[in-house]
């Protein structure tokens, strides 16, 4: 059955040099728990959904679509090994760390429940320099980019307690094609297939549906 191994907040940010606001919430580091997950406001108005857990710079993180974050611990694994270094639980800023279930092939709108609280996965995680920064490998962006093993972003659509151990059902599978893989893709290194995120419906984040709808304004006037 796949469960949460950890639970990983920042207690407060900290002030770094590289960060575009000059601080960082992304040094998480698993608690005990269980801790509350509860929606949040729009993006810029909201930082994260998880009770405890800072967010530096709401422009870009935090908000309604981007609550939570989860990466799964068979990534970490990888990256562990693909770096040579040893990574921790929370340590690419991930608020749930998993085991069993795979992130990148989850589909947007998919919904999860962990606890006593429902989660909509939303979307994948976007690489930036802060997250190179603070894990001190350069080229980062480019190679995490490549790889695509995002992680996934979920909104939270039943408030609940979420903790260590908790197990991990999937309740409901859209009938769409749409994955955090594909979304990844998009977003990054493959603008053609911004239309197709269109078919995961209102579990698509505002921004990135303004997104699709520029790019093809852009492709009717060229």
């Amino acid at each position: 059955m796949p469960v949460v191994l950890s639970l990983n907040v920042a207690q407060k940010t900290v002030p770094v040099d590289y960060a575009r606001v000059g601080a960082t919430g992304i040094g998480k580091r698993p608690v005990g728990g269980p801790l509350r997950v509860s929606p949040t406001g729009a993006k810029g108005s909201a930082g994260s959904g998880v009770a405890g857990d800072s967010i530096a710079d709401w422009t870009v993180h935090g908000g309604e679509y981007q609550a939570v974050y989860g990466y799964a611990r068979e990534d970490l694994d990888w990256w562990q090994s693909e770096l040579d270094v040893p990574l921790h639980n929370g340590q690419f800023g991930e608020n749930l760390t998993t085991q069993g279930i795979d992130h990148t092939t989850a589909l947007v709108g998919e919904q999860w429940q962990i606890g006593s609280a429902l989660l909509e996965v939303t979307g994948p995680r976007i690489p930036c320099r802060t997250f190179a920064e603070f894990l001190g490998q350069r080229g980062w962006v480019k190679r995490f980019t490549q790889q695509a093993r995002p992680g996934a972003y979920f909104r939270v659509l039943e408030e609940g307690l979420i903790g260590p151990g908790d197990e991990i059902s999937v309740v409901h599978r859209p009938g769409h094609d749409v994955t955090v893989e594909l979304f990844f893709r998009a977003v990054t290194t493959e603008a053609a297939l911004l239309p197709r995120l269109l078919a995961a419906g209102d579990s698509v984040p505002p921004e990135v549906v303004d997104l699709v709808h520029k790019r093809s304004v852009v492709e009717l006037d060229s």
